[in-house]
């Protein structure tokens, strides 16, 4: 406990105020990280915009799209703290008696602090409405990646992709000579009868002999088929039902496995990230040691 105290007089006898954690330039580091991965992402937005098109084989394709983006997300994420990092490490007073192990934990210790405030920074700003911008870029390119154009429909007309209610609608098709039966439709709660029946038998894999007949009776009366015709169209409605079940689930599955990959890109990003700005803050305290002045374009700037 002696220790800092013997540390504190030593630099302040040359004439240095000491402190071995320093919050202005993690501060400083940490906001500038956040600003600087904003603004990269708000460009990098814009860019992805410009790289999509709703028309077909146009522009980047959806694939190729988020490949870009977990680069570019990668990159700006290790610039940006590596930059933060390099203005605290640059920033923080220098320890005169310290040994040189310590002096550069210490420097990496406040590359570390510019790390963690900086996710603070980015997670509150997310949270807020200052990301509007990037929410709507992000949704509108992704929109434009897809080809999908807003509806104008309410909800109570939205469309349904649900196996079963997509089988129901096969069902009650008219017959190949026209109409249904004269006087007759599908009266809601037959159509929801049906719905319900399919959705189960979708469910538990196969369709019983008993749902099966009960269906045919149904298809016959309200479309207008003779028997036979009726349950061949039962059949094809619960084969057609499988299909779009089976290409659901394997929506789902791509979904997850893209949601893992997202995490685990995450993860490593930050981790990467992390070491950057220890590293950086590390050479920001070498180059105040030795008095560099970083050069860009032949003059002299204070990064």
């Amino acid at each position: 406990m002696a220790t800092a105290p013997s540390i504190v007089a030593a630099n302040t006898d040359s004439g240095l105020s000491f402190r071995y954690l320093e919050w202005g330039p993690i501060f400083l580091g940490a906001m500038g990280a956040a600003a600087i991965s904003f603004v990269l992402f708000t460009f990098g937005s814009a860019l992805g915009l410009s790289a999509v098109s709703p028309y077909p084989y146009r522009g980047l394709s959806g694939t190729g799209l988020m490949v870009i983006t977990a680069l570019y997300g990668c990159l700006v994420q290790v610039c940006s703290y590596a930059a933060g990092g390099y203005l605290a490490g640059r920033l923080v007073t220098p320890w005169r008696t310290g040994s040189e192990g310590e002096r550069h934990f210490r420097e990496g210790a406040h590359g570390f602090a510019v790390w963690a405030l900086g996710l603070l920074f980015t997670a509150a700003v997310l949270a807020s409405g200052v990301a509007g911008v990037l929410k709507t870029s992000t949704e509108a390119a992704s929109t434009v990646a897809a080809g999908a154009a807003a509806g104008t429909a309410g909800a109570n007309n939205r469309l349904s992709m649900e196996p079963a209610d997509y089988a129901t609608d096969y069902l009650f098709r008219p017959g190949p000579g026209g109409a249904p039966v004269a006087g007759r439709g599908a009266p809601e709660e037959d159509r929801a009868a049906v719905t319900r029946l399919l959705t189960n038998s979708l469910k538990d894999g196969s369709l019983s002999a008993g749902d099966r007949a009960y269906l045919s009776q149904i298809v016959a009366r309200e479309a207008g088929l003779p028997q036979a015709d009726a349950e061949k169209r039962v059949d094809e409605a619960y084969a057609e039902g499988k299909k779009i079940e089976k290409r659901a689930r394997d929506v789902a599955e791509k979904a997850r496995k893209a949601a893992m990959m997202a995490g685990f890109l995450t993860a490593a990003t930050l981790a990467i990230a992390l070491a950057a700005a220890c590293a950086a803050a590390a050479l920001g305290g070498k180059d105040r040691e030795e008095r560099t002045t970083p050069y860009w374009t032949g003059a002299r700037r204070f990064w």
